[in-house]
Parts: C-alpha cells; sequence; structure tokens
C-alpha cells in the first residue's frame, strides 16, 4: 500500500527496470482510471461512444509510452510528444473535451511514473468538481440573453429609433456591429440584449416590426465571445 503513494520504481540509479508484475499494475490501474474518467464524462456531457472508448483508453497509453522511457530525459521527451497530441482534438473539440484528454493523459502520466495512488486521488477529485461544477451551472449564461438582427431603411437613423423600446423591456442593450446590404438601401444592425422578461420577447419583436417598416428582424440566444 505505501507504494502507492511513494512510487513503485523510485531508484537511486538514473533509471529503472521495470518488471512484468509491476507493468500489468500499472496497465490494470491505468484503465480502471480512464473509465473512471470516461464514466465522469459520460454523464456531464453528450457525446459519442468513439471518444468515450478513446478517454477511457488515454490514460493506459500515456502510462506505456512513460513505462517505456522512463528516467528523467527519457520522460522529459515522452511528455512533450505525448502533449503534443492534444492537437488532434483542438480545432473540433469543446473546452470539456480538452479538459477530460489533459485529466486522461495527466492520470496516465502519473501511474506511468508510479505514483498510482496519487493519479487515482487527481481523477476522482477533478471528476467529483467537474460534475459538481455542471449541476450548479458554473459559467451559465443567463437565459435573458439574445443576440437581435434588426434590418432598417437607410434613411431611417439606428442611433436612438429604438432606444424607448430597448428601454422598457431589456435590462441591457449594447448596438455591436452595423452593416449595410441590399446594394446599400438597408442596414443591419445588430444587437446583444438582456430580457427583462423572456416571455415578452414577441412583443418586442412586434414593437419593433413597427418601428423598422415590417422588415427582417431576427433573434437568437446570445453568441459566445470565445471558446476555449
Amino acid at each position: 500500500m505505501d507504494n502507492l503513494f511513494t512510487g513503485l520504481f523510485e531508484t537511486t540509479s538514473s533509471t529503472s527496470l521495470i518488471s512484468i508484475g509491476k507493468f500489468f499494475i500499472c496497465i490494470m490501474a491505468a484503465l480502471l482510471a480512464g473509465l473512471i474518467i470516461a464514466l465522469s464524462y459520460k454523464i456531464r456531457n453528450k457525446t459519442t461512444q468513439n471518444f468515450v472508448t478513446t478517454l477511457a483508453l488515454m490514460p493506459a497509453m500515456v502510462c506505456v509510452i512513460i513505462l517505456m522511457v522512463n528516467g528523467n530525459i527519457g520522460t522529459g521527451v515522452a511528455v512533450t510528444g505525448a502533449f503534443s497530441l492534444i492537437r488532434f482534438r483542438s480545432v473540433a473539440g469543446s473546452s470539456s473535451d480538452l479538459g477530460a484528454i489533459f485529466l486522461a493523459m495527466g492520470t496516465g502520466l502519473i501511474i506511468g511514473m508510479g505514483y498510482i495512488g496519487f493519479a487515482f486521488v487527481f481523477a476522482i477529485i477533478i471528476s467529483i468538481m467537474q460534475i459538481i461544477y455542471a449541476n450548479i451551472g458554473m459559467g451559465k449564461r443567463d437565459d435573458v440573453d439574445r443576440t437581435m438582427r434588426i434590418a432598417i431603411p437607410e434613411d431611417l437613423d439606428y442611433t436612438g429609433v429604438f432606444e424607448d423600446l430597448f428601454e422598457k423591456y431589456t435590462i441591457s442593450n449594447q448596438l455591436t456591429n452595423v452593416k449595410t446590404t441590399d446594394m446599400g438601401s438597408l442596414f443591419r444592425l445588430t444587437y446583444n440584449i438582456s430580457l427583462k422578461d423572456a416571455k415578452l420577447e414577441k412583443e418586442l419583436i412586434d414593437n419593433l416590426r413597427c418601428r423598422n417598416g415590417n422588415l427582417e428582424i431576427s433573434i437568437s440566444k446570445q453568441e459566445m465571445s470565445s471558446e476555449l
């Protein structure tokens, strides 16, 4: 039991020999830790079977890399190469995908270094905190935030034409973009607004239509400024 937290491979030399028994202990521990991480991720997110399976196996794959290149120099090279693999998910993946991959790779790295107990403590604590944060809605945007696009004739002064309506129906509003369209005959205005009452959304749109000559109006959930 002490070896779980002191390290299976601690030695006075720069490298250590890995027995078959310790190799299988690390692999099984990594697979179990990967299963915990994958299940906690599945609880929090709608995802594909392929991604969950890969997430469950990733700690074992990273663990083997670290085991095979034990020693300070080898470990440094292995860590650099292993964590560069994160780029395969960086374009299409969300921040939750990246966080899960980092967690799986970090757990595999710790197990590969022989600290099985610390790896499980790390994986379990982070997984529990992620579930808690997801359940309490940490960082969740308010449901009253909207992005509104309004088309108006070119001869209509947009600077204050909707000010009284926004004051009546919104908590806050900001004009974020003005664009000409249809050969300059129309302006397309983009606002970020926070409604006082989401149930009055249609009433706001009806009043806006009276002001813009019944031209196009679109409203959607407010666009995220950035996604990691």
